[in-house]
């Protein structure tokens, strides 16, 4: 017993080899979440007075000869290491939790461990591990990745080894992974804070997995979303990442490229990006170019060949003075001069015009340039037609992945809407604008007349002697005639009675100034309204374009139904109204028709173009004549006065045009051959009757023609030929009465192809082989239903007086009428072949 207690003695008192380990005190830097962390460069500001603090308290220590080695910041995660020395005793092994309770007991004596925010807070841990210090990119999170040098360690065994360092909310066991790579755990904290002091203290530590095993365990950051997550995500879930893609890139149009477009249109409008509007590209131009080269003056020879069109002029000019409430639908022959006159109406006017060109929208080779092109019109920018070429191949590749379209890609109707959409949106920030400019100026007159009115009644009471200045007597009166500012003024019950006369008067005025006011601030609110004119609106272009005419007719009816602006169509056919009358269904259309200057109007046109060309000519009354067969279209007007320049003789320029027309209309009316009159949306015979019938006369009845072969009802045929312009159609009381040639001109195209007599020969031909074939065709009918009647008559009772007396019935009367239908079917056909055999002949002998 003895022996022991003195051994013990001799123990204590031999001094022992002193040991070091590591403590991590936590929050004395901000935990730094990225590399854009604004607190982290805080931190890296206040750090050396931070670490001498805590330097200063930590030597205050003692307890098992504890000594501080070192202090190594670790700002990234927001603590420091510190390295210290102790002397264990001896018989007291485990005194390293005794250390880290007794340092947090001597900083919460003199308030916490020193922080970055001034606040005291923190924590000492004793590190199980050992310290790893890194600065690369990886930044504290609250999942921790725990990789296993060894066995794996159970859930159980990880909850309780991480669990003193904060709240955890969940442990994700590891999975299946290749040969070759570390398994691994995640431990997901509820807090940063937590993650980050569990990853510096437990880094390195051994932790037991089974009865006889340890297994190290390696700490690290994992972020919530991993690199390429979204990617892998969106590639895995194309059904719901597409659609939502669309929507974001629609909402990104729509809330930041519209009214980008609506701008841009408002400022072609308004001419924003047009120098030649600007004062001083005028000056400029007036002061250098026209002064060498002289202006050139306006030409004025249009309005002379339009005086017999005043009544259409002054239709455009009654729809433009009162409010939209309809569709301009202005109707006449291609080459009548509708555009010309309308440009010379509107540049009368002084109104903001859009124009939109169907047969350059039309003419188009795909769907693309014609976005384009109804963009460059409208001044829609930018359009972005390259996203929808993409959006076609995305479509495709979504059909192989999920088995249906991505709807990346808009259809022509909704690009086309979708421009159209965002210029009405630019034609109501237009007239806005010149409303607002129209109430600026109304204010300011308003505001100088007032002014000048005032200045009158001042000048009026001056002379008689009715004014007074108050402020004179403040300056010579004194007493009470100075505070009441009443001087000697005439002030009898008459100047008083006129006074108030003149108040009543000036109130009376005003009143009316007022009417007078807003009657004009509605006519300006009218002239305000920008002018759509869409020209060229026809259908002859084929199919594929219809959808076009459709939208554009429905956009110009969104219009007028607004109020938004006054639309005026431009048409060579009447018949392209249906669709406009459609899209407007509630209001008729305000229609307008031209048609071809008269005699008199065409030689007065000719004269003042050639004229003004200095050509000075006397018609005599074979070049009148002449001029004559050519009608008032202008387009041949102009043909003739172009070639008239050149030198050539006015007969024989009018020849030269007929000839030339006779050529284009035999090959566009009958096809150069077999196969290409097939393609023509008519049959030869059909054209050739209508040739035949207006070489002989300027105007066939209607109903006449379609009564009988070789149309027989098909109406069809003969819009379509008025849609070529080969005939016009002509209405009395809203229904066809009357046909007549396209152009003024072909009343002599005509006769010539009906004088060729080989031409003539042909067509002769063809008709006749035709009607034939419809004769032929009638016998056999005739002939079927005539066996047919002889069987019923065979069936029929007969009465022994039958013999004697013929019995009339149905079936005998019906043959009776078939013979007769026959017979005459039969004459017909007779005599066609006859003749069909003198045109074969006269072929044969070459007429």
């Amino acid at each position: 017993m003895l022996r022991s207690v003195l051994r013990r003695r001799c123990l204590s008192t031999v001094p022992q080899t002193a040991r070091d380990a590591w403590l991590f005190i936590d929050s004395v830097f901000p935990v730094q979440l990225a590399v854009w962390d604004p607190r982290h460069y805080i931190g890296l500001f206040r750090q050396e007075h931070l670490i001498g603090s805590l330097q200063s308290q930590l030597s205050k220590v003692t307890e098992h000869n504890f000594t501080v080695l070192d202090i190594k910041p670790y700002p990234k995660d927001g603590g420091v290491y510190v390295h210290f020395s102790y002397t264990p005793p001896v018989d007291q092994e485990d005194v390293l939790p005794n250390i880290e309770r007794v340092v947090q007991e001597q900083a919460e004596r003199i308030g916490g461990f020193p922080s970055w925010s001034g606040l005291a807070s923190g924590r000492a841990w004793l590190v199980q591990g050992s310290p790893w210090r890194e600065d690369m990119h990886r930044f504290a999170s609250p999942i921790i990745k725990v990789i296993f040098d060894g066995p794996d360690v159970q859930e159980q065994k990880l909850y309780d080894t991480f669990r003193p360092y904060g709240r955890i909310r969940d442990i994700t066991l590891p999975t299946t992974v290749p040969a070759g790579t570390p398994r691994s755990a995640t431990v997901t904290f509820q807090r940063v804070h937590s993650a980050a002091v569990a990853r510096n203290v437990l880094y390195g530590i051994d932790i037991p997995s089974q009865a006889t095993q340890l297994t190290r365990i390696r700490t690290g950051y994992q972020q919530p979303i991993q690199a390429h997550a979204i990617r892998d995500w969106m590639s895995s879930h194309p059904k719901i990442s597409l659609p939502l893609l669309v929507f974001l890139l629609g909402t990104l149009t729509y809330t930041i490229f519209d009214p980008i477009r609506s701008l841009m249109v408002e400022g072609k409008l308004l001419d924003w990006f047009d120098y030649q509007k600007y004062g001083i590209y005028q000056w400029l131009r007036a002061n250098t170019v026209a002064r060498l080269g002289g202006q050139r003056q306006p030409d004025t020879s249009q309005t002379s060949a339009w005086k017999e069109r005043s009544d259409a002029c002054d239709s455009v000019k009654a729809y433009l003075t009162d409010k939209p409430t309809t569709i301009a639908f202005m109707h006449g022959p291609q080459g009548s001069g509708k555009t010309t006159m309308l440009q010379a109406v509107l540049s009368e006017q002084g109104r903001t015009v859009l124009y939109i060109d169907c047969r350059e929208l039309q003419s188009q080779v795909s769907d693309s340039a014609l976005v384009t092109t109804l963009a460059k019109q409208t001044g829609y920018w930018p359009v972005f037609t390259l996203f929808n070429s993409m959006g076609n191949l995305i479509d495709l590749a979504s059909v192989g992945l999920i088995g249906q379209k991505a709807g990346i890609t808009s259809s022509l109707p909704d690009q086309l809407n979708q421009i159209l959409d965002v210029v009405a949106k630019g034609l109501k920030r237009v007239s806005d604008s010149h409303r607002a400019d129209s109430r600026r100026k109304i204010d300011a007159e308003r505001r100088r007349e007032d002014i000048l009115a005032q200045g009158r009644v001042l000048s009026d009471k001056i002379t008689e002697g009715t004014w007074h200045d108050g402020r004179l007597d403040c300056v010579a009166g004194n007493g009470v005639m100075s505070e009441l500012g009443i001087g000697d003024e005439v002030m009898d019950t008459l100047s008083l009675v006129s006074v108030s006369q003149q108040d009543g008067a000036h109130e009376g005025t005003e009143k009316q100034d007022k009417r007078e006011a807003e009657a004009q601030v509605d006519m300006d609110g009218v002239k305000a309204l920008p002018i759509v004119v869409i020209r060229n609106y026809s259908s002859k272009l084929g199919a594929t374009r219809e959808e076009l005419l459709t939208i554009l007719a429905n956009w110009a009816a969104s219009l007028v139904e607004g109020q938004t602006a006054h639309v005026i169509v431009l048409s060579d056919n009447r018949e392209n109204s249906r669709r406009l009358a459609k899209a407007l269904p509630s209001k008729p259309l305000y229609s307008i028709g031209l048609s071809d200057a008269d005699a008199s109007s065409s030689l007065s046109f000719m004269k003042q173009k050639l004229s003004n060309a200095g050509i000075d000519i006397d018609f005599t009354q074979e070049q009148t004549a002449s001029v004559t067969r050519l009608g008032g279209r202008a387009s041949d007007l102009e043909s003739l006065i172009h070639k008239v320049r050149n030198g050539q003789r006015i007969e024989d320029s009018v020849e030269d045009i007929i000839h030339q027309a006779v050529g284009e209309l035999r090959k566009n009316a009958f096809g150069e051959d077999a196969d290409d009159a097939k393609s023509l949306p008519w049959a030869r015979e059909q054209v050739w009757f209508i040739v035949s019938a207006l070489a002989k006369q300027p105007m066939i009845p209607y109903y006449e023609v379609i009564s009988d072969f070789p149309f027989k009802g098909d109406e069809t045929a003969l819009r379509n030929m008025e849609h070529a312009e080969l005939i016009s159609i002509t209405t009395h009381g809203g229904r066809p009465s009357g046909i007549k040639p396209g152009k003024p001109v072909f009343r002599w195209v005509f006769e010539r192809l009906v004088k060729d007599p080989v031409f003539q020969a042909v067509q002769e031909i063809n008709f006749n082989d035709k009607a034939i074939s419809k004769a032929e065709r009638t016998v056999k009918e005739c002939e079927d239903e005539l066996t047919t009647l002889n069987n019923i008559m065979a069936g029929e009772p007969k009465s022994w007086y039958s013999w004697l007396v013929a019995r009339r019935s149905a079936s005998r009367e019906r043959a009776r009428y078939v013979a007769e239908k026959m017979l005459k079917a039969e004459k017909k056909l007779e005599a066609l072949e006859r003749k069909n055999d003198a045109l074969k002949k006269a072929l044969a002998n070459g007429f």
